[in-house]
């Protein structure tokens, strides 16, 4: 799987799925444009890769000057990875509306910003990854906000999909579950982390969607879920 010569986008790119995703992109030879809203120390990134730190993806204007500068920087922009979000549990009944806010903020608004702040710098054969979740298929007690934000990914992979094709640009997404982190182990001490799907299983799929290979693959929602 090659993607040398290709300048890739990646949102989210300081946690832990956004690292691995980059590391796997830039094994594969692909020019990375890390984008995140905390300060990014360039010894935690692939070397080489174009650093954009202190970014609000949730403000269209600024997802817009980003992917300018990435082209102005790189000189073309071939694809978007959108790993950017948060998670947090919260029942309905204990919680308050302000997490339903903060999560469409983190997880759809910033997909929904970097997409359309990305379109105009996509040429024929782009690619857009975003990053859903199986809760946003079946969702437990107090995944309400996380699952609703997560569902409306799919919802935007899905129709962004069907507008983009006749410009020959595939979107898709995939939806992994519980990711083997060190913060979900410190979360949860007690569960089978053997059974968890690891960050760098999600990124070779990512990697694949990113690809020539993947073509004839669009609007696809691939759950990544390991053993869960």
């Amino acid at each position: 799987m090659k993607l040398a010569g290709k300048v890739l986008a990646l949102t989210g790119s300081s946690g832990a799925l956004g690292q691995a995703v980059a590391a796997t992109l830039a094994g594969y030879g692909a020019k990375l444009a890390l984008i995140d809203h905390a300060h990014m120390p360039p010894a935690d990134h692939p070397p080489g890769a174009l650093l954009y730190g202190g970014i609000d993806l949730a403000q269209d204007s600024v997802a817009d000057l980003a992917m300018q500068r990435i082209v102005k920087d790189a000189g073309r922009l071939d694809g978007l990875v959108n790993v950017a979000g948060g998670f947090r549990w919260e029942t309905l009944e204990g919680g308050s509306l302000e997490t339903w806010d903060f999560m469409y903020r983190i997880n759809l608004r910033t997909a929904v910003a970097s997409c359309k702040a990305v379109l105009p710098h996509l040429p024929a054969g782009g690619r857009i990854v975003n990053v859903a979740a199986i809760a946003a298929i079946q969702a437990a007690a107090g995944m309400g906000a996380y699952a609703a934000s997560k569902a409306g990914i799919m919802k935007l992979t899905e129709a962004l999909a069907e507008e983009l094709k006749n410009r020959r640009i595939t979107v898709n997404a995939v939806l992994p579950s519980i990711i083997d982190t060190p913060k979900n182990r410190l979360d949860m001490p007690k569960a089978e982390f053997s059974r968890w799907v690891t960050a760098a299983e999600i990124a070779e799929v990512v990697a694949f969607l990113l690809s020539d290979a993947s073509g004839g693959v669009t609007g696809a929602l691939i759950p990544v879920a390991g053993r869960v």
